[in-house]
């Protein structure tokens, strides 16, 4: 009875979340899709890509995660689940990694699966200014994006939309 109740709870929550995110054309953003090999993250409404935008990824962006280190910004379906501001990188927006078939691999191969990856901004600062960061694939597995890119994403999406990485 207990977990009807949390599903209840987690359900009311999306919902209402939802209705507090901007809508872009008057459509609401069904799914983020990140495409590594393109270097692109769109807002998927519809199964139609809306808006596309332009990210870095993890310093070795060929090839899933597979474990904590690796530099690799994993492959498969997510959730946003969580955010929050960053000092050093704007804003920032949790990815549900690792999931179920990410844990499971990292146990059979004896691994620490790794976490804290991120759809979030850039540096911003005179010595590091945000330009420098843009065409570079230089994170620890996480997407980043330019800054202004990602308060739009940020008010876009909101928590509980599913996110597709592709190779």
């Amino acid at each position: 009875m207990r977990w009807l109740l949390a599903l209840f709870c987690l359900s009311c929550v999306a919902v209402s979340q939802a209705s507090v995110a901007e809508t872009l054309d008057g459509k609401v953003i069904e799914k983020v899709l990140i495409l590594k090999s393109a270097h692109q993250l769109q807002l998927i409404n519809d199964g139609k890509p809306l808006k596309t935008y332009r990210i870095s990824l993890g310093k070795r962006p060929v090839g899933p995660k597979l474990m904590e280190g690796d530099k690799r910004t994993p492959e498969g379906f997510y959730w946003i689940d969580w955010r929050k501001t960053s000092d050093r990188f704007n804003l920032s927006m949790h990815i549900s990694y690792p999931n179920i078939s990410d844990s499971a691999r990292s146990r059979r191969e004896g691994v620490e699966p790794g976490g804290m990856i991120m759809i979030h901004g850039t540096p911003d600062t005179e010595d590091n200014p945000e330009d420098l960061f843009h065409t570079l694939d230089w994170t620890d597995g996480c997407i980043a994006m330019r800054n202004m890119d990602m308060r739009e994403v940020w008010g876009l999406v909101p928590d509980g939309t599913m996110i597709e990485i592709r190779p």
